[in-house]
């Protein structure tokens, strides 16, 4: 079998691509909604507010959000709190609401409502089970400002898509009273190795998101230092999580255990995959993988795969076309996949059955629910696809959006392969972070 090695960009016209796909932000079009900025303390004091509520006031503004700031908390009232799509605490410390304003806090967040927490606002209100919850974890010590390197864990969040594996920054690195990550989905962690003073033996989440009894929450442990909100590194970040607690953008933010790299970004994570028919893949120095020429097939010479949930993030250019293949057998004809396997698919214009969260040609994904999870081209979204026996099931950014049950003997979903798909000349795929982790097997 001939296989197509896969190429760190080389050439100029290639690095001009790429740089199209993972163009920036910037190019985004604006959302329109209302922030609350709150920063009142009843503790320590950093004098880095009035820097932070000045960068949610600038990024609100590029972004099209009106953004107010308070220390009142008055400011928390049902009426009052239903004007708002997501509300900021920024750097907050100890008991800033009481019982009232509590409840119409809780309200809010249970009607959809959406919660930033920046750096301390671990730090606050101790004693209240539902805003410990909601930040996902306390605050413990710190050590002195140093700096340290955060390892990003999810690149398709809108919070992390923009910075590099391993981020190199200046700040207080707060330990935390316990581990998020069974509740809360880990955007980002601390290398303690990078720094001294850490406390949480080696798993050290430092940003995280999660869907909270009907709400969006995300928090970021950075923004200590007056320097962060100046950084464009961190008020990219900012702006992301800001972006996702708002509902701008969609991803995936429940917790996540279990998986194994099948593709880390890395050339070394490519020696499983080969190369079936026309067309090539290109790695860049960021991590994706994006299709060229076709129609051919990249696969993973992984064996024996019959009960799994494989997820991985990808992004299309305007009217791209591509897919996932599951249950197909090895071969250098990529067209064996298409007619042993299932293809997931991902096209943002075709029919029904054909397009984005669809098994092609055999069954449509829920529409009203695969787009409302839908992020437009340009954005990353993320796919986990779960083989159960002859089950298959879609999730897209978190969202059930299809379930199909294979009943064709012909073909099994039982012992089969995996791929992305490089559909043609015109069309640009990326892809990044495959992952994959077995389940129990099923008896269906």
């Amino acid at each position: 079998m001939r296989t197509t090695h896969l190429l760190t960009t080389v050439a100029v016209g290639a690095a001009l691509l790429l740089g199209c796909v993972t163009g920036p932000a910037a190019a985004r079009p604006a959302q329109s909604g209302r922030v609350l900025v709150f920063s009142k303390t009843a503790g320590f004091r950093h004098d880095s507010i009035p820097d932070g509520v000045a960068a949610v006031r600038q990024l609100g503004g590029t972004d099209g959000l009106t953004v107010d700031a308070t220390e009142d908390a008055g400011a928390f009232t049902t009426r009052n709190l239903r004007r708002y799509d997501a509300v900021v605490f920024l750097s907050t410390t100890g008991d800033v609401l009481n019982p009232a304003q509590q409840r119409a806090f809780e309200g809010y967040i249970r009607q959809g409502g959406g919660y930033v927490g920046v750096h301390a606002a671990a730090d606050t209100e101790y004693d209240w089970p539902f805003y410990g919850g909601l930040a996902g974890a306390y605050f413990a010590s710190h050590p002195a400002i140093q700096p340290a390197t955060v390892v990003v864990e999810d690149h398709a969040h809108p919070a992390t898509a923009g910075l590099p594996g391993r981020w190199e920054r200046t700040d207080e690195w707060y330990n935390y009273r316990s581990d998020p990550r069974e509740r809360a989905h880990v955007l980002a962690s601390l290398d303690e190795s990078t720094y001294s003073g850490g406390t949480m033996n080696g798993d050290h989440p430092i940003a995280w998101c999660q869907e909270y009894q009907g709400g969006r929450a995300f928090y970021t442990g950075g923004g200590h230092t007056r320097e962060s909100f100046a950084d464009p590194a961190f008020r990219a970040h900012l702006l992301g999580g800001l972006r996702w607690a708002t509902g701008a953008v969609q991803a995936d933010c429940r917790p996540e255990s279990g998986y194994r790299p099948l593709f880390d970004g890395s050339a070394a994570s490519l020696e499983g995959w080969r190369q079936a028919g026309p067309g090539s893949f290109t790695l860049a120095d960021d991590g994706t993988l994006t299709s060229s020429g076709g129609m051919g097939l990249l696969w993973n010479t992984a064996s024996g795969l019959s009960s799994y949930s494989l997820k991985l993030d990808w992004k299309i250019t305007g009217d791209g076309n591509s897919g996932v293949f599951v249950g197909f057998p090895p071969s250098d004809d990529p067209w064996s996949a298409v007619d042993n396997g299932y293809e997931v698919q991902i096209d943002a214009t075709d029919v029904p059955e054909k397009t984005t969260g669809s098994v092609y040609g055999f069954q449509s994904a829920d529409l009203a629910a695969r787009d409302r999870a839908l992020n437009p081209p340009g954005e990353w979204n993320t796919y986990e696809i779960r083989v159960e026996g002859e089950r298959l099931r879609i999730w897209l950014n978190g969202v059930p959006v299809n379930d199909f049950t294979n009943t064709d003997p012909a073909r099994s979903l039982r012992d089969g392969h995996i791929g992305i798909q490089n559909h043609g000349a015109d069309d640009r795929v990326s892809f990044r972070d495959i992952r994959i982790k077995e389940l129990p097997v099923s008896g269906r």
